[in-house]
């Protein structure tokens, strides 16, 4: 693998007629062989910047330099290094996985002698060998992301894109997924750019996460720095009687800052501790079912940063226009 793997974005703007900004001016920096995770709502700007970094969509201004290639002025150089496994796979139910790994082998321009080689490593590596020669239509979503993960894999990019790879899969498949992301980055030095509305996906993967909203990245870092940053822990409480949930909610806002979305909990102040809010409940004779004291999570800092909770499975769509660990 090259030194230079990395994506460099400086300024990057992406603005669509009689709509605003989707990407408003970002700055970031993707090291060789890290897993970068980039987090936002609905519309936030995270396809749109994927787009514009894969070539498919010209920036309005800013630049941006993927393993070292411009990608206004160097196109073609771009789409040479990198593979790309985005939101929808493009897929022929009436081919198997196999035709399609042999068709990708064909467009990639591997020599004749190495095709059927790749190709058998690829199904393997993904985990598809026995389903290999079945059509796609009878393919399960699971079996689907992970044959679209192979076909992006055949050239040997030095850069991954992944747009949401794991949207819509039982946990088994994300888990699989997920193991062979770790594995490309850790082994093969490749690097990674992973758009996820998963905050699970994201901790537990990246080495750096970046949090877009409007179009701007409002907080960087590696998740554990980003979750340092909210510090506080906070406290989760389940009523033994719904008729008690006022009297609760006002009890634990003398302890902290409510969370909000109709949940019983609160983000702790400097020097309270769980013990204080139990005195505090048996002082008042309020029954509980359960109370819980959880550490910072990337949630806590997606809604310190944004001021709303990251949905996990919904679609984005921003515009009209076209548990591993490696820690």
């Amino acid at each position: 693998m090259s030194a230079d793997n990395s994506i460099i974005v400086q300024g990057l703007v992406r603005e669509f007629k009689k709509g605003p900004r989707a990407v408003d001016g970002i700055d970031l920096r993707v090291e060789p062989g890290e897993i970068y995770g980039f987090l936002g709502p609905n519309g936030a700007g995270k396809s749109t910047t994927v787009l514009m970094l894969t070539t498919l969509l010209p920036p309005t201004s800013g630049t941006a330099t993927v393993a070292g290639f411009d990608v206004v002025r160097e196109g073609p150089k771009v789409r040479g290094v990198i593979g790309a496994a985005l939101q929808e796979a493009a897929l022929d139910s009436l081919l198997t996985g196999r035709d399609h790994l042999r068709l990708q082998t064909m467009l990639q321009g591997l020599p004749r002698e190495q095709r059927k080689v790749r190709t058998d490593e690829l199904l393997v590596r993904v985990g598809l060998t026995e389903a290999a020669d079945r059509k796609i239509g009878g393919y399960s979503g699971g079996m689907k992301r992970r044959l679209d993960l192979a076909l992006a894999l055949v050239h040997r990019p030095r850069v991954l894109f992944l747009d949401e790879p794991t949207t819509g899969l039982d946990p088994q498949s994300r888990t699989a997924l997920w193991d062979e992301v770790a594995r490309l980055a850790r082994e093969d030095g490749v690097t990674v750019f992973l758009t996820t509305q998963y905050l699970e996906e994201a901790d537990v993967l990246a080495d750096r996460v970046g949090i877009i909203d409007h179009g701007r990245i409002v907080a960087e870092g590696t998740p554990t720095a980003l979750k340092a940053e909210i510090g506080r822990p906070s406290v989760h409480a389940i009523p033994e009687r719904e008729g008690d949930r006022a009297r609760i909610a006002a009890l634990l806002d003398q302890f902290g800052d409510s969370l909000g979305d109709g949940e019983l909990a609160v983000r702790l102040d400097e020097g309270i501790g769980l013990a204080d809010v139990v005195r505090g409940v048996d002082a008042e004779g309020v029954e509980l079912q359960d109370i819980e004291l959880r550490a910072p999570t990337l949630d806590d800092v997606f809604l310190a940063k944004t001021g709303r909770t990251l949905e996990g499975s919904a679609d984005e769509d921003e515009t009209s226009a076209a548990p591993p660990s490696r820690r």
